[in-house]
């Protein structure tokens, strides 16, 4: 059976679920709220996020809070072998290919502006007990970067 709140595997037979701490049944889910304020801590969201104290969320992709041990961006470095391929065709080709000038000139300055438009990327990696995902990937560093901050404050907050 999956946690209707999570979605990660539990017994059938459980009351509250061991990924994210939610009762699954209403007697001990009202009981619990009115002993503490169960309401979930909202750390982050966008239109394709949430952080909460009990789970971070991607797209579809779910992780329980309680499963990440840490957190931090980390850089893609984008390859940038294919436009010096192009640009040094176009530099070699020069001396071969007389007839078609332009098209050299073409792949020289192409390459050229293709290699400076290459950035790279930043992700989220989460250390969990299943691995290293790059969870969230985006050429927006300062992004990344309050989605990390914000998966850090909740983990913190959870204690």
């Amino acid at each position: 059976m999956d946690c209707p709140v999570c979605g990660e595997e539990i017994l059938t037979t459980a009351k509250k679920c061991k990924h994210c701490g939610e009762w699954l049944n209403k007697e001990n889910k009202n009981k619990e709220h009115n002993e503490v304020n169960t309401e979930e801590k909202v750390f982050y969201e966008d239109e394709n996020v949430k952080v909460t104290q009990s789970r971070f969320t991607v797209g579809t992709e779910t992780y329980a809070m309680r499963n990440i041990s840490s957190v931090t961006n980390f850089e893609i470095e984008n390859s940038k072998i294919v436009p010096w391929i192009f640009i040094i065709s176009g530099i070699i080709s020069v001396f071969f290919i007389e007839t078609i000038k332009w098209w050299n000139a073409v792949m020289v300055i192409g390459g050229i502006i293709w290699a400076i438009l290459i950035t790279n990327d930043f992700a989220v990696k989460i250390s969990t007990n299943a691995g290293e995902p790059n969870t969230l990937i985006s050429e927006d560093k300062e992004y990344i970067q309050k989605v990390v901050d914000a998966i850090n404050e909740a983990i913190i907050y959870r204690g």
